[in-house]
């Protein structure tokens, strides 16, 4: 047995099912090693896109997605989509090939210090020089992503090691995570104290409880403390919109209505919060004090004023201080207030059929077709603003955004891991005409694998989200404008289906008919993105 069927035998025993990647002269043993496995390889277009669905696995199922690139360019095209999924804290497992042993010590073709190049993007990661440790590393790489916070890990393999022969065997790995530790009792007994002392406390939702399913934990507590509930990006779906408890989503730029709460608040309770997703800075400037619960104790930030750190198993300690607190018979009236607000403001649009269409109503149409456990993917760009403050999930992981490194080009590759991963559910990809040429190439995989799923396409020819920022700051945009193909005929010609809005009442019925079909669908829809600085405006004639 070599080493390239030894590592594929490890993967096997991992529980992997799919490998996302692009072969290459270096990866030879490894792609022939394949040949005898079950798992199955999925070609990509580009190792991002591999990488971008990779990521997806990991965050859908809680197990490491597995990419694979070459080396040199293959390993650096992979990169951003390892570094997104390091940073919106999804498990992967990425595996690069390299040169030579023989060749590493002097400069030679193709060959980058991979190791190097991945160590910042990355939990962590190896080369396999010896080949003895090949078992121990996979185990290591798939054991540490999985661990909290979980993230990526990167596995290099040098060609003329993948070709050794071995007398080995897999590690024997276990999927029942380790139990994270939970708080003392004292520890439940201070943050109880802290809530049931607060006048008007205030919950923000991050990409832990999503991650870790604790939203029912969430909404006992929020039940039995009357306490309101926003969300991160990552956070959608903690709380049901039509639960009254249920504010904004947090994170859009500018003075949102969830600005207000964050205001009049007495004590913020963070659950699963990540800073690298919506920092303090932007939303705590007045510093009102934090119960932070999360599986890892609190980031240092001079905005995030700690009282107390609730650390260990998200929904355990959760479910243990809902039966410490006091019980509180009605919202705030100014939460409840602002809630009215928010939802005036979210139905405004509803009915509007002007043309291009406004984006309120894009969105409005799109929640109108889909059901609560349907999954919808927003791009990076203007939309993801929009999609962020407007699409009202009501389940977890039915809105996924990236919001970390929060990468353009994510949704499409992304949306096709979520089919594979979820096939009776609806997925749609929320894309913009840049964020869709950045990964474009990856219908043609969509259309290889019959993957029925929806991309529709937000046009406006320009990078919308950087011009509505120079347009605020400086006035006037600056370069943000491109040509675009006709994108009826590109989607046409690799396979797939495709629909052209004309008017706005046409967008409901394409996307009616667009989940039924059996192979992907892109709709081509026209946005009105001068409800970009509207939004802008009002925000800064909001008053609280």
């Amino acid at each position: 047995m070599t080493v390239a069927e030894l590592l594929v035998k490890c993967l096997e025993e991992e529980g992997v099912h799919y490998i996302f990647g692009v072969p290459g002269e270096e990866n030879l043993a490894f792609m022939d090693a394949l040949l005898e496995s079950d798992i199955e390889f999925i070609v990509t277009r580009h190792e991002t896109g591999a990488a971008f669905m990779a990521g997806m696995i990991g965050r859908l199922t809680g197990r490491p997605g597995v990419c694979l690139s070459t080396l040199g360019p293959g390993a650096t095209n992979m990169l951003t989509g390892v570094a997104d999924a390091n940073m919106d804290r999804s498990p992967l497992v990425a595996i690069t090939a390299q040169a030579s042993m023989n060749r590493q010590h002097k400069e030679s073709h193709q060959t980058y210090n991979l190791v190097g190049l991945y160590r910042p993007v990355t939990k962590w990661n190896a080369s396999i020089r010896a080949k003895e440790i090949t078992a121990e590393v996979v185990r290591k790489a798939f054991n540490v992503a999985t661990s909290e916070k979980p993230g990526a890990t990167h596995i290099e393999l040098p060609e003329d090691v993948a070709s050794m022969e071995i007398d080995g065997s897999p590690l024997d790995p276990s999927y029942e995570l380790p139990n994270l530790i939970v708080a003392r009792d004292e520890t439940i007994d201070k943050a109880a104290k802290l809530i049931n002392e607060a006048n008007r406390p205030l919950i923000l939702c991050g990409n832990g409880v999503t991650r870790d399913l604790a939203d029912k934990e969430i909404q006992a507590f929020a039940e039995k403390t009357q306490t309101p509930v926003t969300e991160t990006f990552m956070g959608k779906g903690a709380m049901p919109w039509k639960n009254p408890l249920c504010l904004m989503t947090a994170g859009v730029p500018g003075r949102d209505y969830i600005d207000c709460a964050f205001e009049y608040a007495d004590l913020i309770i963070t659950i699963g919060f990540d800073m690298a997703e919506y920092p303090p800075m932007k939303w705590n400037k007045e510093e009102r004090p934090i119960l932070h619960i999360d599986s890892l104790e609190a980031e240092t930030d001079m905005h995030y004023p700690v009282r107390l750190n609730v650390v260990g198993d998200v929904s355990e300690n959760l479910r243990r201080i809902t039966e410490k607190v006091g019980k509180r018979r009605k919202i705030d009236p100014y939460y409840a207030k602002l809630r009215e607000r928010m939802e005036e403001d979210v139905h405004q649009h509803d009915q509007d059929e002007s043309f291009p269409v406004k984006p309120q109503r894009i969105i409005s149409d799109l929640q109108a077709v889909l059901s609560k456990e349907d999954i919808v993917l927003s791009d990076v760009g203007a939309h993801k603003v929009w999609m962020g403050r407007m699409y009202h999930a009501d389940e977890p992981n039915t809105c996924l955004i990236s919001n970390g490194l929060a990468s353009m080009g994510y949704a499409l590759p992304g949306a096709i891991a979520a089919k594979i991963v979820n096939p009776d559910r609806k997925v749609v990809a929320v894309v913009g005409d840049g964020a869709l040429q950045m990964t474009g190439m990856e219908l043609e995989t969509a259309v290889r694998l019959q993957l029925p799923i929806v991309i529709l396409l937000w046009r406006d020819s320009g990078y919308g989200l950087i011009e509505w920022k120079q347009e605020a700051e400086y006035g006037r945009p600056s370069n943000i404008k491109f040509g675009n193909p006709d994108f009826i005929a590109w989607a046409k010609s690799y396979g797939a289906e495709a629909f052209r809005v004309e008017k706005t009442k046409d967008l409901v019925p394409f996307l009616e008919k667009a989940v039924k079909l059996k192979g992907p669908v892109l709709i081509d829809c026209p946005v009105d993105y001068e409800e970009n600085l509207k939004l802008t405006e009002s925000m800064k004639a909001m008053k609280c």
